[in-house]
């Protein structure tokens, strides 16, 4: 018995609400596939591998010959009516021994018989299997060893059958099969190596405890997991759905579409869409099921190369960035992503974006992950979290997200571009709204996607002070600026030579603070803010790993003028796809400056008493209040960042956090510059005009 099967079943024996096993349907495997391709054979083997303690094995025409008076020989000489009806007794039969003595069955049995006189494969299963099997496996063995086998067993008489004609019954077979069991609630899988009995005892131990119940204790307990025993649980927690609400993609689709290029026969971007349109809709089975997709469709490797290729393709709203960059800071606040989506693609994301160690993720993918990610499973989550005291935000996009939003103590529904947008949720959402008490906001990403105007929704932003003092119920952690500075480093010296000797100004100047900036963007702003592998063309002409700046295109350079802009240049010059703006004072830098922005680099020559950057700060977090801030300058002055008095820049700034200030030397010295000491003149040969 597993660790996992012990402490659910002390679970369900402290709780009076348990689920009784006669309350379930029995687990009943079918072992499927053409005759020949080795199902008795695997059942054997099967008997020996996984032992007959929890489970009981079934030869499918030996069950037939147990029931049907006269035994499997008589059976054979009756007429098609009288043959149904004793595959149905023999089925029905097998439910009844697995829910009587509490065991898996595990039925070698057939979906469809050749027909020598049609010259085709006929359906043989009954309504009665369609009632009784919980899952089917399908042995997926290559035609040509099929008709080998075949050709060389000559005892049980099979007709004479080509290689293609195997492969039409095999087909046909499964696409018949598979159709069945999802109009059925049974859960499909096609098994390309029936010899790896590791997968397929795997597969039935899964297959024997899995039941909603089962994951949604599993799923709880992943939840109790992330937090330390002992430690004390968040006082406020963030529960976000990912896929259209982290990003605007969807992970599924992205992930199918790129299956269908490496898998002939993938449905590609349709894959998951026909399975939740059809008949098992959004339920728990229909989330087991596009598990066992995954599984079929590749191996470990394959699948996790798959899902680091989609991680690629997945961009993080900026905003939703830069709110749990925010967030990460706080001691009192924890973020936990509940996902139906693919986990490890989303912790790629996380961790490509440097947040993988502050934000959690609950989610699937493969059966190795113990659980799936239903809306109920979302709902309990939220509800587990505040059980434990949490004062719990939601944040969701689509009618799976409602329940979990209905629960929370606040809601956020997120709203893209009008293509991306779930087209039932309108309606959905005013039902939550009008039947279950729902009070929820909306926020829209990316910010010029206009509003779900029909739910009449109030509208939020993420980068709103207001928000987030209230997501953080009042309660900064105030770690304040970090400062970080090169003084005492040999490249410092020699950088900062040129720019303290008074021989040297106008455009020497101009490059020696260009060069520092240049430095301090490699040393200290691409250490605080992460680099992301660019692929560049090798001299040798082929291509390989370069790296820039981590979301480099969603970073603002702003020169603080007119001192600041060589420096800022060189600054740009390391990042050249960052925004460049100029600024003179504060009300040079607009909103649309910062919106969908994930971090803003202050650059100033010289920070005396930092009045300048105190403003600039103050400023930037009245338009955007989670934005990273960075602070460049060439130097500082000491006493303005060692809080040693209450004017310094440290104390202004001890109650904001997301902050750092980089210089390249710390400086006792006063900068109270004029005509041929003040910097600015000096940069641009202006002394003579002061």
């Amino acid at each position: 018995m597993t660790d996992s099967e012990m402490n659910f079943q002390s679970h369900q024996s402290t709780h009076s609400g348990k689920e009784r096993a006669s309350d379930r349907k029995p687990v009943v495997v079918g072992l499927y596939g053409v005759s020949g391709c080795g199902k008795t054979f695997l059942l054997n083997q099967l008997k020996q591998e996984v032992g007959e303690e929890e489970y009981i094995f079934y030869d499918g025409s030996q069950a037939i010959d147990g029931v049907a008076p006269g035994g499997l020989g008589r059976f054979q000489k009756m007429e098609e009516q009288e043959q149904i009806m004793w595959r149905q007794r023999a089925i029905d039969e097998i439910g009844k021994n697995s829910i009587e003595n509490g065991q898996a069955a595990i039925v070698a049995g057939h979906s469809m018989l050749w027909s020598e006189a049609e010259g085709d494969a006929l359906p043989v299963y009954t309504q009665n299997d369609l009632d009784v099997y919980s899952h089917i496996l399908y042995l997926d063995v290559p035609a040509e060893i099929i008709a080998q086998r075949r050709a060389e067993d000559a005892t049980k008489g099979r007709p004479n059958l080509s290689e293609n004609q195997l492969r039409e019954w095999q087909q046909k077979e499964k696409v018949q099969l598979r159709a069945l069991c999802r109009a059925h609630g049974i859960l499909f899988m096609v098994i390309h190596h029936p010899a790896d009995l590791d997968e397929i005892s795997t597969l039935l131990c899964d297959f024997r405890l899995h039941s909603e119940e089962y994951n949604l204790f599993i799923a709880k307990r992943k939840l109790d997991r992330i937090f330390d025993a002992g430690q004390e649980w968040p006082k406020t927690m963030l529960v976000m759905d990912a896929d259209r609400t982290l990003a605007a993609e969807d992970t599924g689709a992205l992930f199918w579409t790129a299956a269908s290029d490496k898998r002939p026969g993938v449905d590609g971007a349709n894959t998951l869409k026909a399975l939740f349109s059809g008949p098992l809709g959004y339920s728990y089975p229909a989330f087991r099921q596009a598990t066992l997709l995954y599984e079929e469709t590749f191996d470990e490797e394959g699948f996790d190369d798959l899902c680091q290729h989609v991680s690629s393709q997945v961009t993080m709203h900026p905003e939703m960035v830069s709110l749990l960059q925010m967030v990460a800071e706080q001691e009192h606040v924890g973020v936990v992503v509940a996902s139906s989506g693919l986990r490890r693609v989303w912790e790629k994301v996380l961790m490509r974006e440097g947040l993988s160690q502050t934000v959690k993720i609950i989610g699937g993918g493969r059966l190795a992950d113990g659980f799936v990610v239903t809306a109920a499973v979302k709902t309990a989550l939220v509800a587990h979290l505040q059980d434990h005291g949490a004062h719990v935000w939601a944040f969701g996009d689509s009618p799976l997200d409602l329940g979990m939003m209905s629960k929370a103590d606040h809601a956020i529904v997120v709203v893209g571009e009008e293509w991306t947008r779930s087209k039932t949720m309108d309606a959905e959402l005013m039902t939550a709204m009008n039947d279950y008490g729902l009070q929820a906001r909306q926020a829209v990403l990316p910010s010029k996607a206009l509003p779900r105007a029909n739910t009449k929704l109030p509208v939020v932003k993420l980068t709103d002070s207001e928000l987030l003092n209230d997501v953080l119920s009042g309660q900064y952690t105030h770690t304040g600026p970090q400062v970080l500075h090169a003084t005492d480093k040999k490249a410092a010296k020699l950088l900062a030579t040129p720019m303290r000797n008074s021989a040297v100004a106008g455009p020497a100047l101009r490059e020696a603070h260009r060069q520092a900036g240049q430095y301090l963007a490699r040393e200290f702003v691409a250490d605080i803010l992460g680099l992301e592998l660019a692929p560049i063309q090798h001299v040798l002409g082929r291509q390989t790993r370069g790296y820039q700046l981590r979301r480099e295109k969603k970073t603002t350079i702003v020169a603080l003028m007119r001192g600041g802009e060589p420096m800022a240049s060189g600054v740009n010059d390391i990042f050249p796809l960052a925004m460049f703006v100029h600024a003179k004072d504060t009300d040079d830098l607009k909103f649309h400056h910062l919106d969908g922005q994930l971090t803003l680099i202050l650059v100033d020559s010289v920070v005396n008493t930092g009045k300048t950057i105190v403003d600039f700060v103050r400023h930037v977090r009245k338009l955007h209040a989670t934005i990273r801030i960075v602070v460049v300058s060439g130097v500082i002055q000491a006493k303005c960042v060692s809080g040693s008095n209450g004017g310094s820049l440290v104390q202004n700034l001890a109650s904001y956090a997301c902050l750092h200030i980089v210089g390249l030397r710390l400086s006792e010295t006063s900068f109270v510059g004029s005509r041929q000491t003040d910097t600015g003149n000096r940069l641009f040969n202006t002394t003579h005009l002061a």
